[in-house]
């Protein structure tokens, strides 16, 4: 996985995650845990929203929909999960959220398996050779993610 350095990006705010697009153990390979959920949930929540909140991963399918759910999830406690989901369906038809991360986010977020549900209503994404860049708008001023 290639990294980039967060000190390479001038002023500004950066978590990186390593962890690998698995959703159950599997040798050699890093799976999503609580504490890996709770960093970026915390990370989100102290995001100034001066600026738009970029969130990436290799291949731009499975973990970076799913963190940008879940960034979407706890920035916008009101807003139904299943809307908000159907909103990353439209504005990306090729995401796969990662299920872990989801169920992870699920359980922190105490959204009482709404997050699941919504992520699986959405299905499974289109086939891509790779993820496009997506925007997520929340209601609300300077709301994105």
């Amino acid at each position: 996985m290639p990294l980039i350095d967060g000190g390479s990006i001038a002023g500004a705010q950066y978590l990186r995650l390593g962890i690998n697009d698995i959703t159950a153990p599997r040798e050699g390979y890093v799976l999503a845990q609580e504490a890996d959920v709770a960093r970026l949930v915390a990370f989100v929540a102290g995001w100034p929203r001066l600026r738009p909140l970029v969130i990436h991963c290799w291949f731009g399918v499975s973990r970076s929909p799913a963190a940008a759910f879940i960034a979407a999830c706890a920035l916008a406690p009101e807003v139904e999960e299943a809307m908000i989901a159907a909103y990353l369906r439209k504005q990306a038809p090729f995401a796969t959220p990662n299920a872990r991360l989801v169920a992870l986010a699920d359980d922190l977020l105490a959204r009482d398996g709404r997050m699941r549900a919504a992520i699986e209503a959405i299905g499974r994404g289109r086939e891509v050779s790779t993820g496009v860049p997506f925007a997520l708008r929340l209601p609300g001023p300077q709301r994105a993610a």
